[in-house]
C-alpha cells in the first residue's frame, strides 16, 4: 500500500501479468481457477496489504452484513445473556451487530427502529419495551423488506416471528411450590396492564388460584409501573391489606429487590414472615446470604439463540412473508 492510499485488484493484476478478474476470481476461490494461481494471487495480496472494498461488495450482493438489536437495558442480566448468544450466532454467519436500548421508552425504541432503516441493516432482532403499545413501525419495515423477529417482550400480533417464554408454566410451579408449603394466601405484584406479559402471568395466577382451590381476590394482584417507585407502591398495597399474604409472585427478580427492601423497613423477616418467587433467576441471588424461595428461569440465552437463527433464515431466503414462526420455551422454578 502506497501512502494510505488502498491496494486495489488491477495493481495486483500488473504485478502478477495477470487479468483483473482472474485476480479477483482467485481472491474469492472461484473453482475455474488453479490452486497454483489462487496462491499466488493471495500472497501478493497479503504482501500488499489488499483490502476487499466492503462498500463494492455490500452494493453487488445487496447486503450490508449487518443486524439491529434493541434491547430494553443491557444493565439486566437477562438481556446481557441475550446479546452473547446473538452475537454468537452473527459471528458465525460473519455479520456485525448494531446495538441499541430502548430503556423501555417507546419514543426511543422508534427513533433507533429508524437508525436502522437509515443504515439498510439486514434485519432486526427486538425485545419490546416494556410500554410500546403502538407497532405500526413494523409495518414500516415490511414496506423496506426488513425481516424483523421479537423475543421475550414480544406484541400480540398473529403474522410475525416471535421467540417467548411460557410464563404459565413457571406460574404453576411457582404456585405449587407455595400451596405444598402451605401458604394459602398468595399475591401476585404483577407489571404494567398494558404488557402481553403481564397479561399471561395474571392468567396463570389465576389459573393456578382455580387448580388449589383457592378463592380469588382482586386485591391479591397489584400491578407496577416497574419503577423503583411503582414498586415499593405495590408493595405497600399488598402489605396493608387486611389479612396480608404470606406468599408473593412477582413480575421479576429487579422488582423483587424492591419488594424485599421494602419488606425489611417493614421488620418482615424474608422467607419466615413472606416469601417471595420472581420471574428471570438472575445470577445476583447467589450472592445474597438470604435470598427469596425461588425464581423462574426464561431462558434468555436459548429465546436470544433461536430469534437470530429465524432472522438468518429470513435474510438467507429473503422471504419476508414466508408463514411466521412462534417458538415457545418452557419456564421453570428454580428453588434457592
Amino acid at each position: 500500500m502506497a501512502g494510505n492510499k488502498p491496494t486495489t485488484i488491477k495493481e495486483i493484476a500488473r504485478k502478477l501479468k495477470i487479468s483483473p478478474s482472474t485476480v479477483s476470481r482467485a481472491l474469492n476461490d472461484h473453482p475455474s481457477i488453479g490452486l497454483v494461481t489462487t496462491m499466488r494471487v493471495k500472497k501478493m495480496a497479503e504482501e500488499m496489504e489488499y483490502e476487499p472494498n466492503q462498500t463494492a461488495i455490500f452494493f453487488k450482493q445487496r447486503k450490508t452484513f449487518t443486524i439491529g438489536v434493541i434491547l430494553p437495558k443491557l444493565s439486566e442480566p437477562f438481556f446481557s445473556e441475550a446479546i452473547s448468544a446473538i452475537e454468537n450466532v452473527a459471528e458465525d454467519k460473519k455479520y456485525t451487530v448494531l446495538l441499541g436500548q430502548s430503556l423501555d421508552d417507546e419514543n426511543r425504541e422508534l427513533n433507533i427502529i429508524q437508525t436502522f432503516k437509515k443504515h439498510r441493516v439486514d434485519g432486526i432482532l427486538i425485545s419490546m419495551s416494556k410500554n410500546t403499545g403502538d407497532t405500526d413501525f413494523f409495518e414500516l419495515l415490511a414496506k423496506t423488506e426488513i425481516p424483523i423477529v421479537f423475543f421475550d417482550c414480544v406484541p400480540d400480533l398473529p403474522h410475525v416471528h416471535k421467540v417467548y417464554s411460557d410464563l404459565a408454566s413457571g406460574m404453576i410451579e411457582a404456585m405449587a411450590a407455595f400451596v405444598d408449603r402451605g401458604h394459602r394466601n398468595i399475591a401476585l405484584i404483577n407489571g404494567p396492564e398494558g404488557l402481553l406479559a403481564s397479561k399471561e402471568r395474571a392468567e396463570a395466577f389465576q389459573s393456578a388460584l382455580d387448580k388449589y382451590g383457592i378463592p380469588a381476590d382482586a386485591s391479591s394482584i397489584v400491578n407496577t409501573d416497574l419503577t423503583e417507585q411503582g414498586n415499593e407502591e405495590a408493595m405497600e398495597k399488598i402489605c396493608s391489606l387486611p389479612n396480608r399474604p404470606s406468599a408473593v409472585v412477582s413480575f421479576n427478580d429487579f422488582v423483587t429487590l424492591d419488594l424485599i427492601r421494602y419488606a425489611k423497613q417493614r421488620g418482615i423477616v424474608l422467607n419466615q414472615d413472606m416469601f417471595f418467587i420472581s420471574y428471570a433467576n438472575y445470577p445476583l441471588w447467589k450472592y445474597m446470604d438470604n435470598p427469596p424461595m425461588g425464581s423462574i428461569e426464561q431462558y434468555p440465552d436459548k429465546q436470544a439463540q433461536k430469534a437470530a437463527e429465524i432472522l438468518f433464515d429470513c435474510i438467507d431466503k429473503k422471504e419476508y412473508t414466508e408463514t411466521p414462526q412462534d417458538v415457545v420455551f418452557p419456564s421453570k422454578l428454580v428453588l434457592k
